[in-house]
C-alpha cells in the first residue's frame, strides 16, 4: 500500500482549473487567482506547456487557440508569487518534460496528469523523477491503464490520487458515470476524487457524497467571462456556493448515533412499551 503523505490530510479539497481560461493575459490569470481565493478554493491550477510539444501544427485550429493561451515560464513564477502572497496552493499540468522540471523549480507541492497523458511514460516517468505527490484524471482510460499507472506509482512510493473524469466537454448529468467513484475507491488505496466538466455544481456535490475528496471544476471570473474552456467552467460565485453545499455534507452525514438524539427528545414522550 502506497503510503498518503499529501493527501491523507485532505479535508474537501477543492480545485480551481483555471487552465487556459486566461486567454494568455497574464493580469487574467491573476484575477483568476483572486476568483478562486475569494471564493473558498483550496488551490488553483493552471495548465505549463511549449504548444509544439503539446500539438502538432496541421491541427492549425487546435494549435492556434494553444498558442494564444500560453504563458511565458516567466509569467507563470508571476503567478506562484502572486498565489503564495494570496495564500492559496499553486500548481500546474505540464505538457512536456521541460514544463515538469519547470514547475518543479517553482517547488510545486504537487502535480497533475491530465485525463490524455494516462499513458503518457515519457511525462509520467518525467514526473516521478521529482517524487512529487501526483493528482491523475482518468477520462478515457481503461481499467488496465489506470491499474498501470497506480502500479508505477505504488513502486516507486510516491503519492498519487486518482481523479474519475469523463472526457467530454460539457459533459452531461446523465453521462457522468458517477458509479466509478465507489468503484475506484474500493479497487485502489489511494485517495480519490472528481474532475467534473457539467457547467453546474450538481455532479461535484453528488461525487462528494459517494467519497469523493478531491474536486476539480474548471472556472471562469463571471458570466462575462470570454474564455476557451466557458461551456465547462462555473463563476466564482458558483464556486463559493459548491463549497459550501460540499462543506455541509459533512454535517447532514454526520456520525452514527441511536437511541435518543438531541433533535428527538421533545418526541420522547410519545415513545410507547405497550398499549394503553
Amino acid at each position: 500500500m502506497v503510503k498518503n503523505f499529501f493527501f491523507k490530510n485532505l479535508d474537501n479539497f477543492i480545485i480551481a482549473e483555471a487552465g487556459i481560461n486566461h486567454n494568455g493575459n497574464i493580469k487574467t490569470a491573476l484575477k483568476l487567482v483572486d476568483t478562486a481565493k475569494k471564493n473558498g478554493a483550496s488551490a488553483v491550477k493552471f495548465q505549463t506547456y511549449i504548444t509544439e510539444k503539446r500539438v502538432k501544427k496541421k491541427n492549425k485550429k487546435i494549435f492556434d487557440i494553444l498558442k494564444k493561451c500560453e504563458l511565458k515560464y516567466d509569467e507563470f513564477k508571476i503567478i506562484s508569487d502572486y498565489c503564495t502572497h494570496k495564500k492559496i496552493d499553486f500548481f500546474s499540468t505540464p505538457f512536456d518534460k521541460e514544463s515538469v522540471n519547470f514547475l518543479h523549480s517553482l517547488n510545486v507541492k504537487l502535480f497533475k496528469i491530465a485525463s490524455f497523458d494516462i499513458g503518457n511514460y515519457d511525462l509520467i516517468n518525467e514526473v516521478l523523477k521529482t517524487k512529487k505527490p501526483t493528482i491523475i484524471s482518468t477520462g478515457m482510460a481503461s481499467l488496465k491503464e489506470i491499474d498501470k499507472v497506480h502500479k508505477i506509482y505504488k513502486n516507486k512510493k510516491v503519492d498519487i490520487a486518482l481523479l474519475h473524469c469523463v472526457s467530454s466537454y460539457p459533459n452531461t448529468d446523465e453521462g457522468s458515470y458517477l458509479s466509478n467513484i465507489s468503484f475506484l475507491k474500493n479497487r485502489f488505496k489511494c485517495e480519490i476524487g472528481i474532475s467534473d466538466h457539467t457547467n453546474d455544481i450538481k455532479i461535484p456535490i453528488y461525487g462528494s457524497l459517494l467519497g469523493a475528496n478531491i474536486i476539480e471544476k474548471h472556472i471562469k471570473i463571471d458570466f462575462n467571462h470570454k474564455c476557451v474552456d466557458a461551456p465547462v467552467s462555473i463563476t466564482g460565485k458558483q464556486l463559493g456556493t459548491l463549497k459550501f453545499e460540499i462543506e455541509k455534507i459533512k454535517k447532514i452525514l454526520n456520525v452514527p448515533s441511536f437511541g435518543i438524539r438531541k433533535e428527538e427528545k421533545g418526541s420522547q414522550i410519545f415513545k410507547r412499551n405497550k398499549i394503553l
